[in-house]
């Protein structure tokens, strides 16, 4: 049996770490310190290809396949949108594709994120999920 946390109880735990917090300030802050912790990303990945369209700010997400788990690995210049990536990390990241595609990604309203971000930090963020969803529906239709 693994001991690897699954998708559903890596949002339980962001939630639980989330409720620590009594306003919305000492959480933003929480998600650019999250931001902060992102693994480097390599210069070679900064091309067209790779950015997300739709995000305000610049964003790019590299993915590869490691076995039957998919590795996302991304970046953007705005912190705390590399707050909003640190978090899709952690629930989506090393996981397999159809773990991805059954994980809604119900934190969003469990938070309030949906709430307390701004309509173009909101539609980045969504993007960014699109191209999670995508990745691990064509890595499946491939396996």
């Amino acid at each position: 049996m693994s001991t690897q946390t699954t998708a559903e109880q890596a949002q339980q735990e962001l939630l639980d770490e989330f409720d620590m917090f009594d306003n919305w300030m000492d959480r933003y802050q929480y998600i650019i310190d999250l931001g902060k912790q992102l693994p480097s990303f390599p210069e070679e990945w900064k091309v067209a290809e790779l950015k997300i369209q739709g995000c305000q700010s610049n964003v790019w997400m590299h993915h590869a396949r490691e076995g039957e788990r998919l590795h996302f690995q991304a970046i953007s210049d705005a912190a705390i949108v590399s707050g909003l990536i640190a978090v899709l990390m952690r629930i989506y990241n090393d996981r397999r594709p159809e773990d991805i595609r059954a994980t809604s990604p119900h934190f969003l309203q469990d938070l309030g994120l949906d709430k307390h971000l701004s309509p173009t930090r909101s539609n980045g963020l969504n993007a960014m999920l699109e191209r999670i969803y995508r990745v691990a529906e064509q890595e499946a239709a491939s396996a």
